[in-house]
């Protein structure tokens, strides 16, 4: 794997750590264990277990930071990983403060097991939604119908069938990590990653799909190619992809 490509369908494990997380009262179920570390003079690095925890804990975490009460006021940006949510802070953030809070958050967040693979149908709440208009040329397209089981026409209807959540970002300004699709799509890295890979190209890796916001070498199964422009930064946002949001697929052109 490149330093430049995006990261494997196995996040790398956490280490256990010092649990911080606040003991819960009798007879009430435990809370999120969370390893609150801290960046710098400005931040909190938030550890967890997996990204169903990742997803509860940001969606708590930005209706907190959304009420800009107490220490809460505090907190200028709110950023998920695989594993961990970074929060930013304004310069001379009382930390500790900020960090009592979130232990008191996370005694009341209760992750969904497999909410990382998306909501039933029709289920999912109303979020900011993107479409990504792609056409389904990519030259992986029948290696994953192959690995799926599936026909290349199917591999198409199950990518574009139904929605994706917006994960996290990570590897280059405006690459997304998407979640919640069709579970048939599992599908591993190439065993061979590619040395170039063009800007817009469409793959799958593991529980991901992701869209190459620029030519970067790449590992991922590439099903097909949009013209969507992922990072500009004469936009505001210049990410159009952003975490918590819904990316709709719809194809174009002709069927494979």
């Amino acid at each position: 794997m490149t330093a430049n490509e995006p990261a494997g369908n196995e996040p790398a494990a956490i280490e256990p750590g010092d649990q911080q997380a606040i003991e819960p009262a009798a007879n009430e179920p435990a809370g999120l264990p969370v390893d609150v570390l801290p960046v710098g003079d400005e931040g909190l690095l938030l550890e967890v277990a997996d990204l169903d925890a990742v997803l509860a804990l940001e969606e708590s975490l930005r209706t907190a930071v959304g009420t800009r009460s107490g220490p809460w006021g505090e907190v200028t940006d709110v950023v998920p990983a695989a594993r961990t949510v970074l929060l930013l802070t304004r310069d001379g953030a009382d930390l500790p403060s900020v960090r009592a809070a979130v232990l008191r958050l996370t005694h009341s967040v209760r992750p969904t097991r497999g909410s990382a693979t998306g909501p039933a149908p029709g289920t999912a709440p109303k979020s900011h939604e993107v479409e990504i208009r792609v056409r389904y040329d990519g030259p992986d397209l029948d290696d994953v119908a192959r690995l799926t089981g599936l026909t290349p026409a199917q591999v198409v209807d199950a990518h574009t069938g139904r929605p994706w959540r917006v994960a996290f970002g990570g590897f280059a300004p405006g690459f997304a990590y998407l979640v919640g699709g069709d579970p048939r799509l599992h599908v591993p890295r190439r065993d061979r990653p590619r040395p170039a890979v063009p800007a817009g190209a469409v793959g799958l890796a593991g529980d991901f799909s992701g869209i190459y916001p620029r030519a970067s070498p790449g590992g991922w199964q590439l099903l097909g190619t949009t013209d969507a422009v992922l990072w500009d930064v004469e936009r505001d946002p210049p990410a159009l992809l952003r975490p918590g949001s819904t990316v709709r697929f719809v194809q174009v052109g002709s069927a494979p």
